[in-house]
């Protein structure tokens, strides 16, 4: 944990950044604008949800009860009917943007102190900035980047959107390794030789 009190300047300062980064992406750039769309019969599908009092949580439909289910008759005309899809259903009161904010800067200290670790353990005191650039970047972009991909492979999101989410991620990653660069320990701190 020593890594922790050595760098904690720039895990700290990486997830301002990025918190700052990602706010003005999302308010002023409108490339997310089309991420998600209004959908037809919207007010039918609500009042049908309501009267099946759905609860908060991830739904698939058609969902199977098993993996015995899947492979029915009936199971595959309604996937051949469709509509399929993923739906997330969250509690009444409407989106806290709060605590996501909280939550998203809790993730972006999260991957500062993970991207710590990797350098600590990866490189020396007194390192070259664009090695600590090098290292701490792959790492950072582990984080920020390359969770994406499942969104699109597993729940169907279009590769459009995806795309984006990985592009506002390499930026992410990319202040988030400038951050360590800038504020590697030099020579003559206590870090360890790696």
């Amino acid at each position: 944990m020593e890594f922790l009190t050595e760098l904690w300047l720039p895990i700290l300062l990486s997830a301002v950044f990025v918190f700052i980064a990602s706010s003005a992406i999302h308010m002023a750039l409108p490339y997310h604008k089309t991420d998600v769309k209004k959908m037809s019969g919207e007010e039918a599908v609500l009042a049908a949800m309501r009267s099946g009092a759905v609860a908060p949580g991830a739904y698939m439909f058609p969902c199977a009860d098993s993996m015995k289910d899947m492979c029915t008759p009936e199971m595959k005309a309604k996937i051949e009917q469709g509509p399929i899809g993923w739906l997330t259903v969250l509690p009444k009161g409407g989106f806290n943007l709060g605590k996501s904010l909280a939550g998203w800067f809790v993730y972006c200290l999260i991957i500062g102190g993970l991207v710590a670790y990797v350098g600590w353990h990866g490189l020396h005191a007194g390192a070259e900035y664009l090695k600590v650039f090098q290292l701490c970047g792959a790492a950072a972009v582990l984080g920020y980047v390359v969770g994406y991909f499942h969104e699109s492979i597993w729940k169907g999101q279009p590769w459009s959107i995806t795309a984006k989410f990985m592009f506002d991620g390499l930026i992410y990653a990319l202040l988030t390794a400038g951050t360590f660069g800038w504020l590697w320990p030099d020579a003559a701190s206590a870090l360890p030789l790696g």
